[in-house]
This record gives C-alpha cells, sequence and structure tokens, in this order.
C-alpha cells in the first residue's frame, strides 16, 4: 500500500477513534444520568456526589476504553480510506449491542432498583444512547470522505493491468460516470496478451515496469482487465502484482460474476471484483494476531525448558548450531529469518537446495525424533512473536522452490496475502513433501485454507496438529 494511501487511512483512523472516544464519554455520562434517577437518588443526597462517587468516575474512565477494544475487535478501523456505509452501519449495530450486553451485566446489573422495570429501561438508554451518539458521528466522517470521492475531489491513483477491449471499456465506464468511486485512472500496462486497443500515450510499459511505475506515480490501487477472464489468464496478471500489497479489483463480465463464487463490488453500472483470496472477516484478524502475540509469548516461557533440553541433545547429537536459520518468503513476498532446532547434519545442502525425502541420510538420529513429533518447528514461536509469521497459515517456502511453483502453479502467488504458518491445513492433511508435485498438491489445501480462513478453521487445524504431534505422525 502506497505512503499516500496509508496516510489518508490514519487521519481518518485517528478521526473514528476520536470520534467514538468522545461519543463513548458522553453515551455513559448520559447513561449515570439515568442510573442516578432510577436509583441513585434513593441512596445518594445529590447527582454531584453520585457523579463524584468512586465507582462512577472509574467508570467514566474504563467504559470509554472498553468500547474503543470492543470497536478495534470488530474490525471497524482496519479499513478506513474507503469505507462502505451498509458494513459501517451493521458494524455498528452488532459492536454496540454485544458491547451494552457486556457492559449490562458487569456494571449495570450490580444496581438494585426497586422494580426489575427499571433494568429494561436502563438497557434500553444504554443501547440507543451509545448506537446514536456513536453512529451519528461515524456516518457524518464517512460521508464527507464519500462526498470527495463521489465528486472527484480525490481520487486513488489506479493503473490497469491490460490495454485490449476490456481495459479500455473499464477505463471508460469508470471515467464516464456521473458518481466517481475514487479510481484515478492513470493509464495501462500492457501485458503483451493482446493487441493494443488504448491512445499509445497512455500506455505506461510493460509487465517488467510495473514496480517501477507503481513507485514512481505512487499508484494506489490495480485493476487488472485480461482480455480473457481464463483462470491461468488472471493468475499471471496477479502473479505480477501481489508483492505491492496494493487493493486489486477484477473488470469481470456478467458471465464470470453468474458462474464464480466471488466478492462482488458494483460500481453503480460497472462491476469490480475484489481480488482477495483472505477472507477472514476483519474482526477475526485482529483476534488472530492478538492471540497469536499471547500465545506465542505464553509458549516461548513456559516451554522454555524443554528449549534447553532440546537445545543439549542438538549439541550432543551431531556437530553444528542448535539453531538454524533459513531465509523464507512470508506475507507479500518479503523475505524472513526462519528458526528452527538443527535436524540436520551441517553442510548438508552444499550441492544446492534440496527437499527432505523418506529415509534422508541427512538427518541425525535425534532430527528423526523432533520430525516426527514437529518438535523442531517450536523455535518458530519466535518468528510469530516478531510479527514474521502466525500459528496457523500456509507454509513459507524458500524462493528457489518458490519460483519453480510459481512456474508451474501461478496461482501459488495466493498464499502471500496472509502471514505464514507454524502450522497449516496443507500440513496436517498431506504432511511434508518430497518432491515438487508434493508441494503443489499441498499447496491445495492451503488455497482452500484461504478460501475459508476463521478462527474456527484455524482451531481444527491446531487440533489436528496437536493430535499429529502426539501421535507421532510427523514424518
Amino acid at each position: 500500500m502506497t505512503r499516500r494511501m496509508k496516510s489518508d487511512g490514519t487521519r481518518q483512523r485517528i478521526k473514528y477513534v476520536v470520534s467514538d472516544f468522545v461519543a463513548a464519554n458522553v453515551a455513559w455520562l448520559l447513561v449515570n444520568l439515568a442510573r442516578y434517577h432510577v436509583l441513585g437518588r434513593f441512596i445518594f443526597d445529590t447527582l454531584e456526589s453520585f457523579l463524584t462517587s468512586a465507582n462512577v468516575v472509574m467508570g467514566q474512565v474504563l467504559v470509554p476504553l472498553f468500547w474503543l477494544i470492543i470497536y478495534y475487535y470488530s474490525g471497524y478501523y482496519n479499513q478506513t480510506a474507503i469505507k462502505s456505509r451498509l458494513v459501517e452501519l451493521k458494524s455498528t449495530i452488532a459492536s454496540v449491542f454485544y458491547g451494552s450486553v457486556i457492559i449490562f451485566f458487569v456494571v449495570v446489573i450490580n444496581d438494585l432498583p426497586k422494580h426489575y422495570v427499571s433494568y429494561y429501561k436502563l438497557a434500553a438508554v444504554l443501547l440507543l444512547v451509545q448506537f446514536t451518539l456513536t453512529y451519528l458521528p461515524r456516518a457524518t466522517i464517512t460521508a464527507i470522505q464519500a462526498g470527495k470521492l463521489h465528486d472527484r475531489r480525490k481520487g486513488y491513483a489506479t493503473i490497469i493491468l491490460g490495454c485490449g477491449s476490456n481495459a479500455r471499456k473499464t477505463q471508460e465506464g469508470l471515467d464516464t460516470m456521473a458518481i466517481s468511486m475514487g479510481y484515478d485512472i492513470r493509464g495501462f500496462i500492457d501485458m503483451g496478451d493482446c493487441a493494443p486497443s488504448v491512445e499509445q500515450e497512455r500506455i505506461l510499459g510493460r509487465s517488467q515496469d510495473i514496480g517501477r511505475i507503481i513507485s514512481t506515480l505512487g499508484i494506489d490501487r490495480i485493476i487488472i482487465a485480461p482480455e480473457r477472464l481464463e483462470a491461468a489468464d488472471i493468475s499471471a496478471y496477479l502473479n505480477h502484482i501481489y508483492k505491492y500489497n496494493l487493493p486489486t479489483s477484477l473488470a469481470a463480465d456478467n458471465e464470470y460474476i453468474m458462474t464464480h463464487n466471488i466478492k462482488l463490488s458494483t460500481i453503480y453500472a460497472y462491476p469490480l471484483v475484489d481480488i482477495n483470496k483472505d477472507n477472514m472477516p476483519e474482526g477475526q484478524k485482529n483476534v488472530k494476531q492478538t492471540l497469536d502475540f499471547i500465545v506465542s509469548a505464553v509458549t516461548l516461557v513456559l516451554l522454555s525448558p524443554l528449549f534447553l533440553f532440546l537445545a543439549v541433545k542438538v549439541k550432543m547429537d551431531s556437530r553444528g548450531p542448535v539453531f538454524y536459520k533459513q531465509e523464507r518468503l512470508g506475507k507479500n513476498g518479503r523475505p524472513f529469518t526462519m528458526f528452527k532446532f538443527r535436524t540436520m547434519y551441517t553442510d548438508s545442502e552444499q550441492d544446492g537446495p534440496r527437499l527432505t525425502t523418506n529415509g534422508d541420510g541427512r538427518i541425525t538420529p535425534f532430527g528423526k525424533t523432533m520430525r516426527k513429533y514437529r518438535l523442531d518447528e517450536l523455535p518458530q514461536f519466535w518468528n510469530v512473536l516478531k510479527g514474521d509469521m502466525s500459528i496457523v497459515g500456509p507454509r513459507p517456502e524458500r524462493r528457489y522452490f518458490a519460483e519453480q511453483i510459481l512456474a508451474t502453479a501461478p496461482y501459488y502467488y495466493q498464499i502471500y496475502t496472509v502471514k505464514p504458518g507454524i502450522t497449516s491445513w496443507g500440513m496436517v492433511k498431506f504432511g511434508y513433501a518430497n518432491d515438487l508435485k508434493q508441494m503443489i498438491d499441498r499447496l491445495q489445501f492451503d488455497i482452500i485454507y484461504l478460501d475459508n480462513r476463521s478462527l474456527l478453521v484455524d482451531m481444527k487445524i491446531l487440533i489436528y496438529t496437536v493430535k499429529t504431534i502426539i501421535t507421532g505422525k510427523g514424518i
């Protein structure tokens, strides 16, 4: 994502956070006035003594912070530069409802009114006041941003991959819309798969120039418009751009939309399909990230005696370092150093990268035991703590093998949309791969995982992983 779009999103996020914090403070103050009317006046002599009591003051500090946490884990602050107003309404209703239920049973239920009907009144006040004061400022901020996009006072620099008739039709459709959706088309990229149908001066370059063009023009968004909407053609286009981490859409026709299970973003009369293999809800992404951090930190502390034992055994087993460090490709194809307990003899790849095979003589005696129970993977919790990896996600590969996979299976780029994981659906269903074909076969499970990613699926994968460790079926 470009610096411009990040800064714009950050400014919007700050507006939403400040608005929500002020709204939560005012809303809770009004709720406290209702509580005093229902109960407090029978216990406290004056409204001032009620509002300055220790519990009420503490609540006035903690409750607004609680609401910010609720909104964060609802995913509301994740995507702010361009926000759907319908999604915003649904998100606000859901988060206010669940947050109000929690506050009611933690705080309000402790009040002891003379009649139980007062509970209903307080619950209604809490819900209505919190929703109204939260949603109206949010809707205003979003409407102002949307207005700037619609009347073209603001637009995000966009390039179209392709220069054939589909690309030209897409550009004309977006540029002539009465109400803009913020796509500022800067030009086209000739992908070399068809004769150009657009003005030559609007062709910015070819596929090998994409990185330079994105950097030079500060491109914020990408639309791919191949002449043929076949899976291989679309994958070939996407393979050129996954590393840039930019919002990407596909210019699709009616037949493609009707025959594919897709996430559709309809721009009035012109359809664009959001290309996003990470289907996990935004709120769950935040929960997953928090759980990754907490579980990794706790695991590293609790298993430190086991780490020490394994380190001693590795040193006693064969000459060489305890840890094996290797460069792998992570999210957006960025390289990072992955850590494992060493399971092979040193200098095992003097002739170049090789996959492990059954009965591989490079594996040390204790290395076989560790690989069987996946103990060699434990140091990767440090990678998770650093943010390079997640506990559950597609397994990261070395660039050497990733390039071979991409040459055979271009859709492999999809795994770079998320962080790689210590364990994955492919690992628990397929296991280790001994050759390129098996790596591609295992990849099918990771693609299915991306289509169905959720906390529940992650939990299932972890259960299968624990079963694999206990039964020793890691080889």
